[in-house]
């Protein structure tokens, strides 16, 4: 099969179009056909080697972290699937590698496609709604009447959490520049920042919850917003303790990331709110949810680009610009 590959941890290094075998099925596995996958800046960071302490690739490895395809074989044990199905997935950290024209994902990973979506649409959601759900819903718990603040409202993650947030109830708040207003109005958004010219800082107050995308100076600005058993969730770190104890990581390494989130952690409990770090997980079961949503009309999809799969390093290199509105998204068949 045809896929694009990483030879060697590089910043901004060149993807290469490399000839591989087919991947193995393993038990409780299907191999999908890929027909769309999407690019996120999670790929340049792995790319980059940010995230070797946590995810030690091995070079050379496939990038890609969304697919929309078709099960062409089964593996042993499996019973959510067959040969033909219509599915899209998140793989599991280590298993990832969806610039390529097939790959073998475990079924728990896995989920139908939502029918009111083409391949390309279905493929740009994966990643980016697993997280909002997995801030919202699972960390947050977002309820009724709720106020919520969602950075960069009109990234690939944010174009999704804000339509999440309303779906759940919420006044939603968020930042974005003067020409994406319109399109995070038209997504549910109640209050829109436009960070070129004001400071949220200064304007939001009384929220419930903040999900943090930006830099360490906003993370430290989003406490501030937040009440009084708030909640601050973070998708650009720093990692916290649970993270580390979820991932198992030796005692150097808890003691490291300890270190890293001790002054956020210090300046949340001085504020009386709570902070959490999520590095999103695959969950097929999430997916199927979501795809229900999807098909309700509850949330849609944003794609800004689709590029040709010929043009994969390009569409890696338009996501790091930062001038995306939504998912990028690559055509494979």
């Amino acid at each position: 099969m045809k896929a694009y590959v990483v030879d060697k941890y590089k910043k901004k290094g060149a993807l290469r179009l490399a000839e591989l075998p087919d991947p193995q099925v393993q038990n409780g596995d299907v191999l999908v056909r890929v027909h769309a996958t999407a690019v996120n800046l999670l790929d340049s960071k792995v790319r980059d080697g940010e995230f070797k302490i946590f995810l030690p690739y091995r070079p050379p490895f496939v990038l890609g972290h969304d697919v929309a395809g078709t099960v062409i074989k089964v593996g042993a044990g499996v019973s959510r699937f067959k040969v033909g199905d219509e599915v899209y997935a998140r793989p599991r950290d280590h298993r990832v590698g969806t610039f390529a024209e097939f790959i073998a994902i475990h079924q728990d990973d896995v989920a139908t496609k939502p029918r009111t979506l083409t391949m390309e649409d279905a493929s740009s959601i994966p990643l980016v709604a697993l997280t909002a759900w997995q801030a919202l819903v699972e960390v947050a718990k977002v309820k009724p009447g709720q106020k919520v603040f969602i950075q960069a409202g009109s990234g690939g993650v944010g174009t999704i959490a804000i339509q999440l947030a309303k779906h759940l109830g919420a006044t939603v708040a968020t930042t974005t520049s003067a020409k994406n207003a319109a399109l995070v109005k038209s997504l549910g958004a109640d209050v829109v920042i436009d960070y070129t010219s004001q400071d949220f800082e200064k304007v939001l107050s009384g929220y419930d919850v903040v999900l943090n995308s930006q830099d360490p100076k906003t993370l430290a600005k989003s406490l501030n917003v937040l009440k009084p058993g708030g909640h601050l969730v973070s998708i650009s770190g720093p990692p916290d303790p649970a993270f580390a104890k979820d991932l198992g990581l030796n005692a150097l390494l808890k003691l490291v990331v300890r270190l890293l989130s001790r002054s956020v952690r210090k300046k949340a409990t001085k504020r009386g709110v709570d902070y959490s770090f999520l590095f999103m997980r695959a969950d097929g079961r999430q997916l199927e949810e979501i795809a229900k949503l999807i098909d309700s009309g509850a949330l849609r999809p944003v794609v800004d680009k689709v590029f040709p799969f010929n043009k994969t390093p390009e569409a890696l290199a338009y996501v790091e610009t930062g001038r995306a509105k939504g998912k990028v998204v690559i055509k494979v068949l």
